[in-house]
Order: C-alpha cells, then sequence, then structure tokens
C-alpha cells in the first residue's frame, strides 16, 4: 500500500489489515484509522480516532514544520478511504 512517489515508502497489506482489526477489537469504541507517517522514525503509525469532527481536526492542525504527516484516513467498518 502506498506505493509510489508521493508516498515515503510502502506500507505491508498486513500490517494495514492487523491495524484495521486491532481498531475494531478495541474496547474503546474507535471509528477511524488514520495512517500517519513518523519523519523521525521513518515509519508509518497507527492512530484511532472516534469520531469524524476529531479526524477534521486533526488534519486541520497538522502543519508543514511537523515531524508527523498524515498519509490517510479510514472507516474503521467500511475501510472506506475518507482522505
Amino acid at each position: 500500500m502506498f506505493d509510489g512517489a508521493s508516498f515515503p515508502k510502502s506500507l505491508d497489506k498486513d500490517v494495514f489489515d492487523s491495524w484495521l482489526e486491532r481498531g475494531r477489537e478495541s474496547k474503546m469504541r474507535y471509528d477511524y484509522l488514520l495512517i500517519i507517517w513518523n519523519e523521525l522514525e521513518s515509519a508509518y503509525h497507527p492512530l484511532y480516532l472516534e469520531s469524524r469532527e476529531e479526524v477534521e481536526k486533526y488534519s486541520k492542525n497538522k502543519t508543514s514544520h511537523d515531524r508527523e504527516l498524515l498519509i490517510a484516513a479510514y472507516d474503521l467498518y467500511s475501510e472506506g478511504r475518507i482522505i
């Protein structure tokens, strides 16, 4: 996943699927999975959020000076990409 020049590196599909599953199985009621690229670690990380408003707030508050970059956001249950 995330192959191509516009992404820092690819993400293994099995890792992505495990992040979706972890979010759905969490005791917290998460509805969204954000894929975050961490510049310092040169790695992707999951971020789980409960509401669409939180997703929008997160995406608006990120700046080019942050060490983290929002790559994509997904609905945990439909698996549809929302950003």
